[in-house]
């Protein structure tokens, strides 16, 4: 039942960005900044009982800042060239390149 819970809380935000972005185009870019999954990791990570796998937890969805800011960045430069497709594609990539570089690059040092 826990599952399912998360996925309403994960639908209900999904629901609302859709509503939102009839009205304007702000409010849908502000709200996945709300941490619908963080807040899902972390209860799962929570339940555990480990405060310290909880902190561990905050500290690696901190770091993934820096990919998501590089996300944005893409994806705003480029939708003037390409499809929002296209751009949304390179974003992710990045995205996930950057955070690959954030986890992986300290291993390698």
């Amino acid at each position: 039942m826990d599952i399912v819970w998360k996925a309403i809380i994960g639908g209900l935000v999904t629901a609302a960005i859709a509503l939102l972005s009839r009205r304007g185009n702000i409010l849908p870019g502000i709200l996945p900044l709300f941490p619908t999954f963080a807040v899902i990791a972390l209860l799962l990570v929570g339940a555990k009982g480990d405060n310290a796998g909880f902190r561990e937890a905050c500290m690696a969805g901190a770091k993934t800042i820096p990919a998501y800011l590089a996300f944005l960045a893409v994806c705003y430069f480029a939708v003037g060239h390409v499809d929002y497709r296209i751009a949304l594609a390179g974003g992710l990539v990045v995205w996930l390149a950057v955070a690959l570089g954030i986890f992986l690059l300290p291993r390698w040092t």
